[in-house]
């Protein structure tokens, strides 16, 4: 799409890294929608969350990527990039932030590690739509077409309808031709890990991450069954953690 101060500012984020094949994808689909900016890690930042640098300085490189599109390359978590681009690499705010095409599923407790959420959801803190778009197969080589197909749906959504303040979508599509998209909740569900002890050639312990996924809820509208069933899960997630039942509950003890 042809630059145009009318065309909506879309801000491409991700955790992958600046030169990974999913923020190639969603870049190429948001320049359906309007001029796009890709402002993002410069290299692999998955399962940070929503850390933020503060103790060293965050330095960006431009780039152009693919010979067409804009890109700062910026030395820190995906919060960060989101951040820096909101306040010094931009010269015109964008109207969209859209985070990945990340390899791996962000449903469940994901949603709490994940660094593409976190580059969405601190789009929305600044008070932008935003979207997180996540390919559930690790692999860079994964079929994206359902993803890109479910991305152009949602996109185009979000820019004619808005979200409520302080909503962020989070959008987790299979590998492959795309199936269709259900609107799905959050799964309750966390991590069985399990650490095991190695020794490297120094003769010093180090310890490997293992475990599985498990699911503490049930229903067919959960995000991770919705996943299983072959169709694409699109969560409204927010970051207001406030435990609203329990505080009404509590709000006349006196402690």
């Amino acid at each position: 799409m042809s630059t145009s101060d009318k065309n909506p500012v879309i801000l491409v984020c991700n955790d992958d890294g600046i030169f990974s094949p999913g923020i190639r994808a969603l870049a190429q689909v948001a320049d359906e929608f309007g001029d796009v900016e890709i402002i993002a890690p410069d290299r692999q930042q998955s399962a940070v969350g929503h850390a933020v640098t503060v103790n060293t300085p965050l330095r960006s490189r431009a780039f152009q990527i693919d010979g067409r599109f804009n890109g700062q390359a910026v030395t820190g978590t995906p919060a960060d990039s989101v951040k820096l681009a909101h306040d010094q690499l931009m010269k015109r705010k964008p109207d969209l932030v859209v985070s990945g095409i990340n390899h791996g599923s962000n449903a469940g407790i994901n949603i709490l590690y994940s660094g593409t959420v976190s580059a969405a959801t601190e789009g929305t803190i600044l008070g932008y739509p935003s979207i997180a778009v996540s390919c559930t197969d690790y692999d860079e080589d994964a079929d994206l077409s359902g993803a890109k197909d479910a991305a152009r749906k949602v996109i185009g959504y979000v820019l004619s309808e808005g979200l409520p303040k302080g909503v962020t979508m989070n959008l987790n599509v299979p590998a492959g031709p795309l199936k269709g998209i259900k609107w799905a909740r959050q799964a309750n569900s966390r991590y069985v890990e399990e650490f095991e002890g190695r020794v490297d050639p120094n003769n010093r312990s180090y310890y490997w991450m293992t475990g599985k996924l498990e699911l503490l809820d049930e229903g067919d509208d959960l995000d991770v069954n919705v996943l299983e069933k072959g169709y694409a899960s699109l969560t409204p997630i927010q970051y207001d953690m406030t435990a609203y039942n329990l505080l009404k509950k509590n709000k006349d003890i006196e402690l």
